[in-house]
């Protein structure tokens, strides 16, 4: 009965240790650089418009105008 017995406490210290390893390898050789150039970045001002937003504004007050014309037409 004991031969059968599986020692779960072990395997997932193994497991946790072999995510550790991988995270470890994976991460960045200048983490710290790179955690802060995005937070930089996170807390950048957004403006009202930024990017693309103003273009969507614009297409969507231009379809509205047009079906405002075509309704009073």
């Amino acid at each position: 009965m004991d031969s059968d017995h599986i020692n779960i406490r072990r395997r997932i210290q193994a497991h946790s240790a072999r995510q550790l390893t991988i995270a470890r390898l994976s991460a960045p050789a200048d983490w710290q650089g790179e955690l802060r150039q995005a937070l930089a970045a996170h807390r950048e001002p957004v403006t009202i418009f930024a990017g693309s937003d103003l273009r969507l504004f614009l297409q969507s007050f231009a379809v509205f105008f047009t079906a405002t014309m075509m309704f009073l037409i």
